[in-house]
């Protein structure tokens, strides 16, 4: 089970896990929330570490927060709920959208602060590159319960029940607010800041699943582990896009044991 640390200390900005010495913060994807990593929680040690998971302005806990829904934005949020818990240094995870999220920390941390970072099935600083037909078929997903299925179910390479992506397609929209998605949106889909990011020296694991139709391994090497000089990359077996859902246990033991390392 996620527990919550003090109200005071991590509302409306997520949920907490563990009580470890090291301090890991968890960004989400587009149709996410903090709330969907329960079962990767049942494999992490509560003793190992302490594991924030975030909630961006708009969704989660913090749907009704109002703000410019932008991940610059969200890096300061971040940041700030980093300095009330009284952390110094920590560990990032990102997955899908939130690989913009943890470079945007990554920048707007004091250097060395940021210990280790984890990008799964992650958006690399490029941005997804879209064209505005593709943009306009996401956007459609922020009301439309139908077409966000539909991206599910694509993006899980066409394999997963027809009960989990109508499920995930109606919590996901059920925690996030329209506007919010969609200005989101335009920042992961369109805003390159690469260059910013080239040569940063912090290690970082890349998750790729096996069945990811997008954010391929050949993209990644192309983007994260071109940028990033001491990137490595690992491909996640029977996992598409949504790897804490569909093998949550193996995603526990892949990542704590590359946060663990020296």
């Amino acid at each position: 089970m996620m527990r919550a640390a003090s109200a005071t200390q991590i509302a409306p900005f997520g949920h907490a896990f563990g009580h470890g010495a090291r301090k890991v913060m968890v960004f989400g994807g587009a149709f996410g929330h903090a709330g969907d990593w329960r079962a990767f929680c049942d494999g992490l040690d509560p003793d190992a570490a302490t594991w924030v998971f975030f909630d961006y302005r708009g969704y989660g806990r913090a749907r009704r927060v109002a703000g410019a829904f932008t991940f610059e934005e969200a890096a300061v949020d971040a940041l700030e709920l980093a300095a009330a818990l009284g952390w110094g240094r920590f560990s990032l995870v990102g997955h899908s959208m939130g690989g913009i999220a943890i470079q945007r920390v990554l920048l707007a941390a004091a250097p060395g602060r940021i210990e280790r970072m984890v990008a799964l099935t992650a958006v690399p600083a490029c941005s997804a590159r879209m064209d505005p037909q593709r943009l306009a078929m996401f956007d459609k997903a922020a009301t439309d319960l139908a077409q966000r299925q539909f991206i599910l179910d694509f993006s899980t390479g066409r394999r997963l029940p027809a009960i989990w992506l109508q499920r995930q397609a109606r919590e996901s929209a059920a925690c996030t607010d329209p506007a919010a998605f969609s200005a989101y949106l335009r920042d992961w889909g369109t805003v390159d800041f690469s260059e910013r990011v080239c040569g940063n020296p912090v290690p970082i694991n890349v998750l790729v699943g096996a069945h990811e139709q997008t954010l391929t391994r050949e993209l990644m090497a192309r983007t994260w582990l071109a940028w990033y000089p001491n990137a490595s990359m690992e491909v996640l077996d029977g996992c598409g896009h949504y790897p804490m859902a569909e093998a949550p246990l193996a995603l526990a033991a892949c990542v704590g044991n590359f946060l663990q390392q020296p």
